[in-house]
């Protein structure tokens, strides 16, 4: 769990430094004809949503890391490795850094742009990737059975 959060919270915090001192804001860097670095400031969640809420969004955002780190710490050692842990690394990850930037600049650094999507950033992909091991190990996972 911790080798999946660090290395999502560190790439992600090293990318948004890259394209803050590299860029210019509303700058668009083709990569492949269907993918931009593109740098956007986010003053919402996802798709924007929740704009300017910056106090909610941080105290939502806190109360998720603390359950989601309660719920690893108090689990049996035998249940700590899997998917689930490496999940719930890739979303603590990536909510730590989006937190960060909210804590920074009241706003979040996004920079993915694949022009069919809204930007986003290295920690939102975490999070989505995150909760998607998550909901494959609770659907499908035996470690959660007892099996």
């Amino acid at each position: 769990m911790l080798i999946s959060l660090l290395i999502t919270l560190f790439a992600d915090q090293l990318a948004k430094n890259i394209i803050r001192n590299v860029m210019l804001e509303g700058q668009s860097v083709p990569v492949f004809p269907f993918f931009y670095l593109t740098y956007t400031r986010n003053p919402g969640a996802a798709f924007g949503l929740f704009a300017y809420r910056t106090n909610i969004l941080i105290a939502v955002t806190i109360l998720v890391i603390v359950i989601m780190t309660v719920i690893l710490l108090t689990r049996p050692v035998a249940e700590k490795k899997g998917l689930i842990t490496i999940g719930m690394g890739l979303i603590i990850g990536g909510a730590l850094s989006n937190l960060i930037d909210r804590l920074q600049f009241g706003l979040v650094i996004d920079y993915l742009d694949f022009r069919i999507w809204p930007v986003f950033n290295l920690a939102d992909t975490a999070i989505f990737i995150g909760a998607c091991l998550l909901f494959k190990e609770i659907w499908y996972g035996e470690s959660l059975r007892g099996r």
